[in-house]
């Protein structure tokens, strides 16, 4: 059985998102090899109460290992203040306590945070690197960071895309780390294009991805029910998802305008913004705002929804897994984040252009999607299937399979390559 080494800097059963997915893919590497996971020492109470409560064949081939600097010399590190530089030296020294605990293995991979802008420092073992999945959320478009948002939070947008074009361009770490890596697992088409991989050396992997549960079955009730879910930021293009909702909705006729809802759940600075447009457009009385909330409460309302509107401009997007797993269309930007993960047969997608512009083809798209019941009835049999064939978890530990197959010269053939391409414009697979 081949043994892998994996940094994963955030694991977390309890948690969604980053933490989640790494507790995740430790498991479907699991599955068909040896894991020896280094993490972070908080990591380490909610790992063993989840093991205890939670009993797993695949355990037996996990060891965590758990690794931090001492407190003296974190503690200038605040919860999220500093995560990202303490992430990098975390992972610099990280071959240090590897050495120090004279473990054996195979392969290296780098596991997480998600970003192709860090470096890894696993290629110092001199074993085969894989790194990721990794990625980046691609720069917004001009006109949707002007579109009236605070100016702190258009600063931030600027200040952050610096950032990332300094570490692509001028960090000889992240040169190396993307020289030394036998395979780099790309969560978008956009990771190759940034980081100039040759196309031998990446595999499209997005790391979003859901659990297929037998209950998950859409409750079609009365109405047209319009679901959002993420944080309220820039990023999540929350303001588009209202104006195109208020476009859509000040359309129907008077006797049908009570029968529209919009539901957006999440939390973040611009709440109060997003809460103000929403009188503005004359829809407030359509729409609900809910803050985080329990996941079984989530999933009820996942599955009373008719329709999952997600204009973000990431570049990925874990709740577009769920939504497709619970038979939601959804409707989104054809971009290299959540628009690599919808084809025609499960949502639809709409270009980039004008602000306004594209506002209104959201709507477009939200009274095709309501006026065409039986439409939507064949879209979200599709979205099952679509989240079964590339979403489900079990997808991510036959292709990871594959990789390492690859990366140790035992297979020809890349699960990803042949099968597994992202959606582009006009529904193309894009050649890797």
């Amino acid at each position: 059985m081949t043994t892998i080494l994996a940094s994963a800097y955030a694991v977390n059963p309890y948690k969604g998102s980053e933490d989640g997915m790494g507790w995740n893919f430790v498991l479907q590497i699991a599955r068909f090899n040896r894991i020896l996971v280094v993490t972070r020492k908080n990591n380490r109470e909610a790992i063993e109460k989840y093991q205890r409560a939670n009993p797993d064949s695949r355990y037996k081939n996990i060891s965590f290992y758990y690794f931090d600097w001492p407190y003296i010399l974190r503690a200038w590190k605040r919860k999220g203040q500093g995560a990202l530089l303490y992430f990098y030296l975390w992972q610099m020294t990280l071959p240090l306590f590897v050495l120090a605990q004279k473990l054996k293995f195979d392969i290296t991979h780098n596991l997480n945070f998600h970003n192709d802008w860090t470096p890894s420092f696993l290629w110092t073992l001199g074993k085969p690197l894989v790194w990721g999945p990794v990625g980046h959320h691609p720069k917004i478009p001009a006109a949707f960071v002007q579109s009236g948002k605070p100016f702190k939070d258009k600063l931030k947008n600027s200040m952050t895309w610096l950032a990332k074009k300094f570490f692509w361009n001028l960090d000889p770490f992240v040169f190396l780390t993307k020289k030394k890596s036998n395979k780099v697992l790309a969560m978008h088409s956009g990771v190759a294009k940034e980081l100039r991989l040759d196309a031998k050396q990446w595999e499209y992997m997005p790391s979003v991805a859901s659990e297929w549960h037998n209950d998950q079955k859409t409750v079609h009730g009365e109405g047209f029910k319009v679901l959002s879910v993420g944080r309220f930021v820039s990023l999540k293009g929350f303001d588009v998802t209202l104006r195109a909702f208020a476009r859509f909705h000040h359309r129907l006729p008077e006797n049908q305008k009570a029968q529209s809802q919009l539901h957006l759940i999440g939390k973040g600075p611009l709440e109060d913004y997003l809460k103000n447009l929403s009188k503005r457009l004359g829809i407030d009385k359509a729409v609900t705002f809910t803050s985080w909330i329990d996941r079984n409460e989530l999933m009820k309302i996942y599955q009373e929804s008719d329709v999952f509107l997600f204009p973000s401009h990431e570049g990925a997007g874990m709740v577009v897994s769920e939504a497709l797993s619970y038979g939601l269309p959804v409707i989104c930007f054809d971009n290299e984040g959540p628009g690599e993960f919808v084809d025609n047969s499960c949502g639809r997608k709409v270009p980039y252009g004008e602000y306004d512009y594209t506002v209104i083809q959201f709507a477009n798209r939200l009274t095709e999607l309501y006026y065409n019941p039986i439409q939507r009835k064949q879209l979200s049999r599709q979205a099952r299937s679509h989240f079964e064939q590339w979403f489900a978890w079990d997808q991510r530990g036959l292709q990871l399979r594959d990789v390492y197959d690859q990366v140790l010269g035992h297979s020809q053939a890349a699960f990803s390559k042949q099968q597994f391409t992202p959606q582009t414009k006009n529904d193309a697979y894009v050649s890797a």
